[in-house]
């Protein structure tokens, strides 16, 4: 059966956590319906009633790419219509949540769920990484650096321009 913590646990810390957990154990699952998310929170017990709260921050809240209203988290990320997934650095976001909070404190959390936040810096160093390389422009980073790696940038352009009329 599970514990309830001696502290309150924030709204929002409950909401990546469940997200968190719902990505761990299903590591081939893109995204989550609002309704996984909200369930999975319920089912971990981390309060000793379901808050309200917790529906609110899974649609609006703490998605990074809504508008603020006013909560303006950047824990979770609007894939489509009702389908969420933890925030990924590099994401776009909605610029008024810029420098918002992205995961849970370590000393915010109970113990047992810290071990998630190791697992979110290993997760999405990789999401983001895949991310790069399906965006077809993001992919072409880089790639002309060979035409002047020997020399400068300007000098190359000066070149390449000489006779153009």
């Amino acid at each position: 059966m599970p514990t309830h913590t001696e502290n309150k646990i924030k709204v929002a810390d409950e909401v990546w956590i469940a997200a968190a957990l719902l990505h761990s154990e299903h590591p081939s699952a893109p995204d989550f319906s609002v309704e996984q998310i909200v369930a999975r929170a319920a089912e971990e017990s981390l309060m000793p009633t379901n808050r309200p709260g917790v529906y609110v921050h899974v649609v609006q809240h703490c998605v990074a790419n809504r508008p603020p209203n006013p909560g303006r988290y950047l824990m979770l990320f609007e894939t489509g219509s009702g389908r969420r997934r933890l925030f990924v650095p590099g994401d776009p976001f909605h610029p008024s949540r810029e420098g918002a909070k992205t995961t849970p404190k370590p000393e915010d959390i109970p113990p047992k769920y810290r071990d998630l936040l190791d697992w979110y810096r290993r997760w999405s160093e990789k999401e983001s990484g895949q991310a790069r390389h399906k965006d077809p422009l993001l992919a072409l980073a880089g790639s002309g650096a060979r035409l002047w790696s020997t020399e400068p940038a300007d000098e190359y352009v000066r070149r390449v321009r000489e006779g153009w009329e």
